[in-house]
């Protein structure tokens, strides 16, 4: 066996990537291509190189050369005016969303717009959901050209169909207003209430009714309006013949509420506002916490958002711009390389081989000739074709498939906290205590009924397990969003430590979609015979062709080709340098029949004389094995794939035996495989990243999609893992079950608290106030030893691996 060795020995001094050649210089300056050399010189010439001396290497690869034209439907006032935030005369707000953004490089350049072109007023960058606001001179600039300006410095606008739609917030703002008007009312309360917790001399005692009376008044706002949250989810619980935690913070609002008022009514006391609204407050700041965590992130995708905002139509004036919602049946439309295939459509002109492996799974690209159908989702990896629309982007097998009722969940699937128990039982036990006291009392001094009733609400209020809840909660998401793995809520940490069996996909989850491992075998290749042999390949759009150009990376593909000729299905021959070579299967090159091996194989000839051939294998994740070992020893692993079963060996030495196994598996056959392990008991977590996954990602008890961009082309799911941390998945399970830990100790040590507070106040011997201020020291105090042991579980997960 002889080896060929592809390598590089220097670096980029943009991107940081191994430089294929050394021709490609400026000043002293190595760049790997064309393209961000380009980028270097125009950041030069504006004055703007301080970008690379914030980060080592901040650059985004320019390898790719985005085509002429590609903005041109920016054009189109009624697509461009669907961007737009705002307009006038005198300047255009426009957000565009940079899947690219990583540093505070980046930060820097796209906040300095206005450097390279004056008509740019501003750039204001949100680096949290990756977005920039662009405000521009309608006059001198337009969309277009603003697009075309961060293409150009490598951070181009990824735009989908999505975008047409009307922009909502994922944030629920409903809760802002009525925690303001909490935290406000509760602030001044305590104000106001500090004169009487110091005790009033005599000659103020006149204040004591005024300070009352506006206590009262700013009481009547948390009440009616800041409350109501609580008070409609305690109620919608009943409705279903349950109780949960909302029950009792809704009661205690309201009987606190009441007995302050007979209070002050009376004259008998000052009542207990401060800490009825001081319960609401902080309740909602808990909710609110919640909600802000992951604003950014989009867990719940439909078709729209993978799909172009528009596409080109071909009419008999010439190529126009359409949006997607305008493309009817009969239209002929114009799709580039690496473009999205948005409808159905039979191939007019071209050649097409389109990667279906979004929809499907497999990864090997599908060569279509004309007069063949191309179905919605597959992406075109060679030249421009045309396509006839036979069905509109709506009615496409894409969407249906996306619509499918797979992809549903129904009522009776909904999930529920292990927390809603216990708060279940809590409130049960409270209110169970509380009429159990007052009837002891009514009958023994009715006197104190209410009294007693009063303080066992506030001081059993369940504040800290609610709290304790939140807060743990969403710093272990804080914790596992540093370390890449964003999860949708709190509800899905809970689900991730209870699995029991992992299902993963197998294309672009366990493999790396950008990467292949290629081995050569055969007779040694001259310096001359490999630069025939990428020559003769780069004529080829197929990738595997492709693959064995980029292997031999440190040569120029640049010999002439004449008498080229491409089988579809077999191979390419052409003369080169006069000298006949010849790629494909192994039954084209040497005539003999082709047996099943697990690996693709490329042959070579030269003169009709073949040489060895290439062995072509996806390259796997890094830590592989080692994951699957880990994972292997709590866990069953099962494995499944829209290829064939070719990897099958290789795959069988990497993961735990008794794990399973199955290849050609559609969407709706990963789906039922899920379906059948939860039908014996299984807690299942699926891993995944394309629709093809979807409808198991949706069904399985935690779906996890796995992306190389974590605001990129991830279907609906509970949590989005960046690809580099799927080797730390073991962490982030240690880190759910540590979470679940701590909760339940929080619940433990706050029931410790309530017990010997009852105890006293069901005895008539804690006065409300006193319960007052209890009940926030108790709830402090399990906050800080939370929130602490969520942070030492995971500095100890995450420091110790490796």
């Amino acid at each position: 066996m002889a080896s060929v060795t592809a390598g590089s020995t220097t670096t980029c001094a943009h991107c940081g990537e191994s430089c294929t050649t050394n021709d490609l210089m400026w000043t002293d300056k190595h760049f790997c291509c064309d393209g961000c050399k380009m980028v270097y010189q125009l950041l030069q010439k504006n004055g703007l190189c301080e970008y690379y001396s914030l980060n080592n290497n901040p650059g985004i690869n320019q390898r790719k050369q985005v085509r002429s034209g590609k903005f041109a439907f920016l054009d189109d006032a009624e697509i461009s005016n669907k961007l737009i935030q705002f307009k006038d005369s005198s300047q255009v707000h426009v957000n565009f969303y940079l899947p690219q953004m990583h540093c505070s490089s980046c930060l820097y350049l796209l906040e300095h717009l206005h450097q390279m072109e004056p008509a740019i007023i501003q750039s204001k960058v949100n680096f949290v959901s990756k977005e920039v606001v662009v405000v521009f001179d309608p006059s001198q600039f337009s969309i277009r050209k603003t697009a075309e300006l961060l293409t150009a410095i490598g951070y181009e606008p990824y735009i989908s169909l999505n975008d047409l739609k009307e922009r909502k917030s994922k944030f629920n703002k409903a809760l802002i207003y009525p925690l303001g008007v909490a935290g406000f009312c509760f602030a001044n309360i305590m104000l106001l209430s500090f004169p009487e917790y110091l005790g009033l001399e005599d000659a103020e005692k006149q204040l004591q009714g005024i300070f009352r009376l506006i206590n009262v008044l700013l009481s009547l706002p948390v009440v009616f309006f800041s409350a109501t949250p609580f008070y409609k989810s305690g109620w919608k619980a009943l409705r279903h013949g349950y109780l949960n935690i909302d029950a009792p913070i809704a009661l205690a609002t309201i009987v606190t509420f009441i007995r302050s008022m007979y209070e002050v009514t009376t004259g008998t006391g000052s009542g207990y506002f401060d800490s009825m609204t001081g319960i609401v407050f902080f309740m909602l700041i808990g909710r609110v916490l919640q909600d802000k965590t992951y604003e950014q992130l989009s867990f719940e995708r439909d078709y729209t958002s993978y799909f172009p905002i528009a596409v080109t139509v071909l009419t008999e004036e010439g190529e126009k711009p359409t949006s997607l919602p305008n493309i009817k049946n009969g239209d002929t439309i114009k799709i580039h390389n690496e473009e999205l295939i948005p409808a159905d459509g039979i191939l007019t002109r071209g050649k097409a081989l389109i990667d279906y492996s979004f929809v499907t799974g497999e990864s090997v690209p599908v060569l279509k000739e004309m007069g063949e159908i191309i179905y919605a989702g597959g992406k075109q990896t060679g030249g421009a074709i045309e396509l006839l629309v036979i069905k509109e982007v709506t009615q496409s097998y894409l969407t249906k498939l996306w619509s499918g009722d797979q992809f549903k969940e129904t009522e009776t699937s909904k999930r529920h906290s292990f927390v809603d128990a216990l708060s279940r039982y809590f409130t049960v036990g409270l209110f169970s205590l509380a009429i159990g006291a007052g009837i002891y009392w009514w009958l023994n001094d009715p006197t104190k009924m209410w009294h007693v009733i009063s303080s066992i609400l506030i001081v059993a209020c369940p504040c800290a397990l609610l709290l304790s809840n939140t807060f743990t909660n969403g710093n272990i998401l804080r914790i596992m969003g540093r370390k890449k793995m964003y999860m949708r809520n709190a509800m899905a940490i809970e689900q991730l430590s209870e699995i029991t069996h992992i299902v993963f996909d197998k294309t672009g989850t366990i493999t790396n979609p950008k990467e292949q491992e290629i081995h050569y075998t055969g007779k040694e290749l001259s310096h001359n015979q490999i630069k025939q042999l990428i020559s003769l390949a780069a004529q080829s759009s197929h990738p595997l062709s492709k693959s064995i150009v980029r292997y031999f990376g440190q040569y120029s593909p640049n010999m002439s080709v004449t008498g080229y000729q491409e089988l579809p299905g077999k191979g390419i021959e052409g003369f080169v340098d006069n000298e006949l070579v010849a790629l494909g299967s192994k039954s084209y090159i040497t005539g003999q029949n082709d047996k099943y091996d697990p690996s693709t194989q490329v042959w070579i000839a030269f003169e009709n004389t073949a040489l060895g051939y290439f062995t072509i294998q996806n390259k796997y994740r890094e830590g592989l094995p080692k994951l699957m070992q880990d994972l292997g020893r709590n866990y069953k692993i099962s494995i499944l794939s829209g290829d064939h079963s070719g990897e099958k060996n290789r795959l069988e030495k990497m993961i735990p035996k008794g794990s399973h196994l199955l290849f050609e598996q559609s969407p709706q056959d990963k789906l039922s495989y899920i379906q059948s392990l939860q039908s014996k008991g299984e807690k299942v977590m699926m891993i995944g990243d394309g629709l093809n996954d979807a409808g198991a990602l949706k069904k399985s008890d935690i779906g996890i999609a796995l992306t190389d961009d974590s605001n990129n082309f991830t279907p609906a799911s509970d949590a989005i893992l960046e690809a580099s941390q799927l080797k730390a998945l073991p962490q982030f399970i240690k880190l759910s079950i540590a979470n679940k830990r701590i909760v339940w100790t929080a619940f433990i040590v706050s029931i410790i608290y309530n017990s010997i507070g009852l105890t006293i106040a069901a005895k008539g011997l804690l006065s409300p106030m006193v319960a007052a201020i209890l009940m926030p020291a108790s709830t402090i105090s399990i906050l800080l030893i939370t929130f602490g042991l969520s942070n030492v579980a995971g500095k100890r997960l995450f420091t110790n691996h490796k």
